[in-house]
């Protein structure tokens, strides 16, 4: 039997997020290298598709008690998102090496 298909939408943030990580890798490492680090997340936000539920509770919210965002990763870039009905959506993509708790709480806990 094939799993449940959940829609993936990506939020205006996570856009962005997507646009400055390949920005920045192009203007420090390669466009070809960008490229690749697009397509690879991309494949990692596609894959919310199915089981979306497996990924884990990021730290940072659980200290604080919330368990409705989830995350996975593309080391070192962790992808947070929220699972509700039918539906995924991506609220952060963001280099897992940095500091996440500014841009959770901007970002993730403004989202209701």
């Amino acid at each position: 039997m094939a799993p449940n298909r959940f829609q993936v939408f990506l939020t205006a943030g996570a856009e962005r997020d997507l646009e400055s990580l390949h920005e920045f890798v192009a203007a420090h490492d390669s466009p070809a290298s960008a490229d690749h680090l697009l397509d690879r997340l991309m494949e990692v936000v596609e894959d919310l598709a199915t089981f979306p539920e497996r990924g884990s509770h990021p730290r940072e919210l659980l200290a604080l008690g919330i368990k409705a965002f989830r995350q996975v990763f593309f080391k070192p870039y962790r992808v947070i998102y929220r699972v509700r009905d039918e539906g995924v959506y991506v609220y952060l993509i963001a280099d897992g090496r940095r500091d996440l708790r500014a841009l959770l709480d901007r970002r993730v806990l403004g989202a209701g």
